[in-house]
């Protein structure tokens, strides 16, 4: 009998070593829906294809060593077959991410092996207009660990992701070489945190002075790197795929590849009101849509940047 409590034990301690105490299972469910949106702050609309009816899509956020159990619906009222693409799951390309047709459900789970800030986006053919069309979003994955003196605690963070904008219509083989592009979009609209450049703008990014804010951007871009820099700061520290080992220190302009993400976190100047113009440094992109204001004052809504008004809108 002792023989068998001390195997049980041994077993349990071999579980827990190779079970993270903090793992869990994360339910994801989305829905695909093609519909019309404002793409910009005047209120010009086109037909996207989306998850959940919005650009980008949900905030999928988990813990290193989590399970994802995700399940994806294409609305019957879809005419397109669609699929799902996480950039932060090891599976099978022609199972897990294979595209189902209008009505159809698509169930599959994985384990977040990294932590960091990846996108997502559909894989259906063909996959650049799909993409285009407005279908993307971001899962971060929070370090299991926590903050540490290389990751520190922000004050506030915020979720860009950048996408391209092209004339309705546009053919495939014009959007691969592309054609008919009109614009960035930031979180689906172009300009949509800067009254600088468009009037119409509502929306900014705030923090307070003194503050640690900490931007997740994703490059949802079919064809081109974003450049970003912040005009009129230098970031304090970049991580490239969002991955907390993967820093760099006081850095002003850090490339993000098509279909890739990063984090950067900015300290705002301390004892005074500024303002920062978060820009994708390559002008044809910031002068047609790649820009987003921060403004740093006392006044700064305590909400934004906290909680699930990480991606304003």
């Amino acid at each position: 009998m002792q023989l068998f409590l001390r195997s049980l034990s041994a077993i349990a301690l071999l579980l827990a070593i190779s079970t993270p105490a903090h793992a869990k299972t994360v339910n994801v469910a989305m829905t695909v829906k093609e519909v019309d949106l404002p793409v910009d702050n005047k209120g010009t609309v086109q037909t996207m294809w989306t998850y959940d009816g919005t650009i980008p899509g949900p905030i999928v956020r988990v813990t290193e060593g989590d399970t994802v159990k995700f399940t994806l619906t294409n609305d019957p009222a879809n005419k397109n077959s669609h699929s799902m693409d996480f950039h932060a799951a090891i599976v099978d390309v022609l199972d897990e991410f294979a595209e189902i047709k209008p009505g159809g459900t698509k169930n599959f789970s994985f384990e977040a092996k990294y932590p960091g800030a990846f996108i997502y986006h559909c894989g259906a053919s063909s996959m650049a207009e799909h993409i285009s069309r407005g279908m993307y979003g971001v899962i971060i994955g929070d370090p299991k660990e926590g903050f540490s003196a290389a990751y520190p605690k922000p004050d506030r963070e915020y979720v860009l992701v950048q996408g391209d904008l092209f004339r309705q219509g546009t053919s495939v083989d014009d959007l691969l070489d592309g054609k008919n592009w009109i614009g960035a979009l930031i979180n689906g609209k172009v300009f949509r945190y800067d009254p600088v450049h468009d009037s119409n703008a509502s929306e900014t990014l705030q923090a307070k002075p003194g503050e640690r804010v900490r931007i997740f951007y994703v490059n949802a871009g079919i064809n081109d790197s974003v450049a970003l820099h912040p005009i009129a700061g230098i970031w304090d520290r970049v991580y490239d795929h969002g991955n907390p080992r993967n820093v760099t220190e006081g850095v002003q302009t850090f490339l993000i590849p098509p279909a890739s993400a990063a984090t950067f976190d900015l300290l705002t100047p301390a004892g005074r009101a500024s303002n920062n113009a978060i820009v994708d440094h390559a002008m044809r992109r910031a002068l047609r849509g790649a820009i987003s204001v921060l403004m740093t004052n006392e006044d700064a809504d305590p909400t934004l940047g906290r909680g699930d008004r990480i991606l304003v809108r």
